[in-house]
């Protein structure tokens, strides 16, 4: 008899963490490893933040909390998100639990989750939770990674409960635009049934005056698109732990509501007034950041230019390029050949020291996730030994 659920043993172990692991491993055996797997800011907190939350321990904000969170942290998120009231906010511990919530509130056994790939690693795993059933739409580079209206409208079928956005997105940096937004629309105005997760974590994180938000542009289905967002990307606090879910559909935030105050009660009160400091403060430190990652931006990929072979999008939004290396596939350096994305990986780690994510985890086998979330002489150096790397490859 097994001991393990049939829900939990089928999850897959986070690939990114597997490859943190080997980093460590070898940076403790003295291995200079130059990572681009960080998957969060490597900036520090801004001081005005980290000044609230010691200033809410010495105000004793240390009992239990609301299960939707503190009343002055959903009001400097509706004043960030216009179009909400307070009671159309629920705070929880980080996005990934918002969005796990609003999985376990809407999918049951046998409902379809459609899911654009590349995505994130843990959008599937929170379907299989729910005993959903993911259908994954492969998405192609001559569209910049993005659903299409005809692919969207190709994948429905009778059991399409809910469709998973994010944009920008994780791992290629692609952004949809108004017209690509409107167009799944009107796929979806035919499919009243369908309800919508628009995963905007990197939000703050645009490029070339691209500003476009999935859950703005479907204001029309404004009952059914569950809004994702918080702190841990825009301010650097990705260990403070403050997501939350922006939705008018109130029998969803009443289930999500109930939900979390089972297995949560509620967020951590320390972290939610630094939440709300980061929220109501000067956001110079927000602009900051990004001009910081588009200069890293700019650097990435006019090193990437220098290698032969390689294609990628430029990303519109958040810290990561998605290059295909597809290439050198077949390709052997001594006794190893070279087939998929984890060999590439796997190989760049052992001969050129550069730790980067494989494109299986997300679902696009041709290519590797590179972040530029770290300094300009990492970038620079990473890119340099791996363009090394592949020119030692050979049929």
């Amino acid at each position: 008899m097994t001991v393990i659920s049939k829900h939990i043993a089928s999850l897959a172990e986070s690939q990114s963490l597997a490859m943190a692991r080997r980093v460590n491993q070898l940076r403790q055996q003295g291995v200079d490893v130059v990572s681009m797997t960080l998957g969060e800011p490597d900036f520090d907190t801004p001081m005005h933040i980290k000044q609230a939350a010691q200033q809410a321990i010495a105000d004793n904000y240390s009992h239990y909390g609301p299960e939707k969170g503190i009343l002055p942290l959903r009001e400097a998120i509706c004043k960030r998100m216009q179009g909400y009231t307070p009671e159309e906010i629920i705070v929880s511990v980080g996005a990934k639990q918002a969005i796990c919530n609003a999985v376990m509130a809407l999918v049951d056994e046998g409902d379809e989750v459609i899911i654009p790939t590349p995505c994130w690693v843990s959008y599937s795993e929170m379907v299989k939770i729910a005993g959903g059933t993911n259908v994954f739409v492969k998405t192609t580079a001559d569209a910049d990674y993005k659903l299409t209206a005809s692919q969207l409208r190709a994948s429905v079928t009778g059991r399409t409960k809910l469709l998973i956005v994010c944009s920008p997105n994780n791992p290629t940096g692609s952004v949809y635009t108004k017209e690509e937004i409107a167009q799944l629309v009107e796929v979806l105005k035919e499919h009243p049934d369908i309800y919508v997760i628009s995963d905007e974590v990197y939000s703050s994180i645009m490029f070339d005056g691209t500003k476009e938000l999935v859950s703005e542009g479907m204001r029309e289905l404004r009952e059914r698109v569950i809004a994702i967002n918080g702190v841990s990307k825009t301010y650097a606090m990705t260990g403070y732990r403050i997501g939350w879910m922006a939705c008018h559909n109130k029998e969803i935030l009443k289930a999500c509501t109930v939900l979390q105050g089972q297995y949560l009660t509620c967020a951590c009160m320390v972290a939610q007034k630094a939440a709300e400091a980061a929220l109501d403060g000067s956001q110079d430190c927000v602009e900051q950041m990004r001009c910081e990652y588009a200069k890293r931006r700019e650097l990435a990929i006019s090193l990437l230019n220098e290698i032969p072979d390689i294609r990628y999008i430029t990303p519109a939004g958040a810290f990561y390029v998605f290059p295909d290396v597809s290439k050198y596939y077949g390709k052997r350096f001594c006794n190893q050949i070279i087939t998929n994305s984890d060999d590439m990986a796997n190989y760049l780690l052992d001969e050129a020291h550069v730790a980067c994510v494989a494109g299986s985890a997300y679902g696009e086998d041709k290519c590797l996730r590179l972040s530029f979330a770290t300094n300009e002489a990492d970038i620079t150096e990473a890119i340099k030994r791996i363009k090394n790397a592949l020119s030692l490859l050979y049929k």
